[in-house]
């Protein structure tokens, strides 16, 4: 499942749906907020069951919005009924650095089976955690690791490692993606999935050879086109 639509947008869902190319989309409060979405988890559910709907069997990824452990349970599980293909995101850990986020992670997963994916994370070692408590998906923030000074493949690929020597379920999302070339560089890594806005989505099919080779295609066929239809007796 290589490629995530990282939005709340649903023409641009839609629009890259239609080409075959999506497998999954994610949102977290400030995408959906910048997509017009408003009204608290009212708002959310609404365009989230919009979502699922035009992209099942593909999961959707929508955020717990509270770091109160109960509140984020109840809103979990709320979540998760609002469709099949739905998943809830968490936080690795509280905005203070609280650690409770680990236990809903793990309650979720084991006691109702609820598809979590883990998020905001920045290197292989939270990560790893993450996996163990059950994560069905661990985001590593691989954009926001190279702007650190590290190299993100680095630790997606000792993430991938101990992932695998472990038997662990857990699939690798990099996210926070900000160059065409972060995407087949990290899944190359061992990235699982990247996530992706439509702007980059579009840099990926869209180059500026194709699209001179292309408009001389078309120059050429037109001028073939006029000389085959301007002979005698057509």
């Amino acid at each position: 499942m290589p490629i995530f639509l990282d939005t709340g947008s649903l023409p641009e869902i839609d629009r890259f749906h239609r080409m075959g190319i999506l497998r999954g989309v994610t949102t977290n409060p400030t995408i959906l907020l910048k997509d017009g979405v408003t009204g608290g988890l009212r708002g959310i559910e609404s365009r989230a069951k919009e979502i699922a709907s035009v992209i099942k069997p593909w999961p959707l990824s929508i955020e717990v919005t509270t770091n109160d452990r109960e509140e984020a349970l109840r809103q979990a599980l709320t979540i998760a009924e609002w469709a099949d293909n739905m998943v809830v995101k968490v936080t690795i850990h509280g905005p203070e650095g609280e650690t409770e986020n680990l236990e809903v992670v793990h309650e979720l997963e084991t006691k109702h089976k609820v598809k979590v994916n883990v998020t905001a994370m920045m290197s292989a070692q939270q990560c790893f955690l993450a996996a163990l408590a059950g994560a069905t998906y661990v985001s590593i923030f691989g954009g926001r690791v190279n702007n650190m000074g590290y190299n993100a493949c680095g630790e997606i690929t000792r993430l991938r490692k101990l992932l695998d020597q472990f038997g662990l379920k857990s699939q690798i999302i990099v996210g926070s993606t900000r160059e065409v070339l972060n995407v087949v560089e990290w899944l190359e890594a061992g990235a699982h999935i990247v996530t992706v806005v439509p702007s980059l989505l579009e840099g990926m099919i869209v180059h500026p050879y194709s699209k001179e080779t292309v408009q001389m295609f078309l120059r050429d066929a037109a001028k073939a086109e006029l000389g085959y239809w301007s002979l005698p007796n057509r």
